[in-house]
């Protein structure tokens, strides 16, 4: 069955950074997009970053451009999200997605911005 996988979160100081990866299963990876959102308490899901098949398109959401980087290894069914320069208000679940015939998502992992 399909699977995401998320891992890395964890928590670190204002300025830090994280790595995340999310290992897909159970579909065949190297077709699909693959996105990373995240939800903070008491705000609603937004998407960080997503990135095509191939891994050769890539877009950001403005809040995260140019600190995170969101790439791809279709031979190890995995999706990174490489975040830096982290603030508080990165501080959320993050969780990886696939649209195949719905839409899927992974478990999540927390990340905490903290001093």
């Amino acid at each position: 069955q399909v699977q995401l996988v998320e891992s890395g979160g964890g928590l670190v100081q204002p300025g830090g950074s994280l790595r995340l990866s999310c290992v897909a299963s159970g579909f065949t990876f190297s077709r699909y997009a693959m996105r990373w959102y995240r939800q903070a308490p008491g705000k609603e899901r937004e998407l960080v970053a997503a990135i095509a098949s191939a891994g050769r398109v890539t877009s950001y959401a403005d809040s995260v451009k140019g600190r995170f980087t969101i790439s791809r290894d279709n031979a190890k069914n995995t999706v990174y999200l490489e975040m830096n320069s982290l603030k508080p208000e990165d501080t959320a679940v993050y969780y990886c997605s696939a649209n195949l015939e719905r839409v899927r998502w992974g478990q999540g992992t927390q990340v905490t911005v903290s001093s």
